[in-house]
């Protein structure tokens, strides 16, 4: 049975970190994209940061941003891998000398193949993340088609766009993705965003695992 890996993103809260790691999140989402409504100051990420154990990974996520702010963050952040969600070349993710995936916006027309052959070129890449094709950067809440998510690409798959508790079972089954990354659908609705819901954390969680063992 292939087990599928979780992200939750977009936390704000040492509260929804607890609840993620004891449902049995495996890496934890950190925005330091100004303009997102989930992102975090770099001392508000220092002390969250700390209160992640041990062997779940840290994820920070930047957009088009610049070399400099980026290296900042790495020196005072524990920051496991980074997730470029912009326009970023491979010369740039690869320049940090930290593991990295790429997030792709998919929509009609678009070559995730194509896409992921052109990044699986890069030192440190571990992953491409398969996001919707909306206006902005994640975290929208809005799915894609996922019959463009093609067969054998050469980086494992993280699917992420409008996934929640009632749609991941349906999406593992149909992708089979290497991982799922969860933001708004963790959410509560029409809360603010950045503050999750520790009974749909709870229950995305269990979604996930149902679609495993039902493979």
């Amino acid at each position: 049975m292939q087990r599928t890996r979780v992200k939750i993103c977009g936390l704000t809260r040492l509260s929804d970190i607890a609840e993620a790691v004891a449902h049995g999140a495996d890496a934890l989402g950190f925005v330091f994209y100004p303009p997102s409504p989930r992102a975090l100051e770099l001392e508000s990420a220092v002390t969250l940061m700390a209160q992640v154990p041990a062997f779940v990974t840290k994820v920070g996520l930047f957009v088009n941003d610049s070399e400099t702010r980026i290296r900042e963050h790495l020196a005072r952040l524990p920051i496991d891998l980074l997730q470029f969600h912009g326009d970023e070349s491979g010369d740039f993710c690869s320049s940090f000398g930290c593991p990295w995936i790429k997030a792709a916006r998919v929509g009609e027309g678009f070559d995730l193949l194509e896409f992921s052959q052109q990044y699986s070129r890069f030192p440190g890449i571990v992953g491409v993340l398969a996001d919707a094709c909306v206006d902005g950067f994640g975290g929208s809440g809005k799915t894609f088609d996922w019959s463009l998510v093609p067969e054998d690409l050469p980086l494992p798959l993280i699917l992420s766009g409008g996934l929640t508790s009632s749609n991941v079972e349906e999406a593992i089954r149909i992708v089979k993705p290497w991982a799922v990354d969860v933001s708004s659908g963790v959410e509560p609705v029409g809360g603010p965003k950045g503050v999750k819901c520790a009974q749909e954390i709870q229950r995305f969680l269990a979604g996930v695992h149902h679609a495993d063992e039902a493979n």
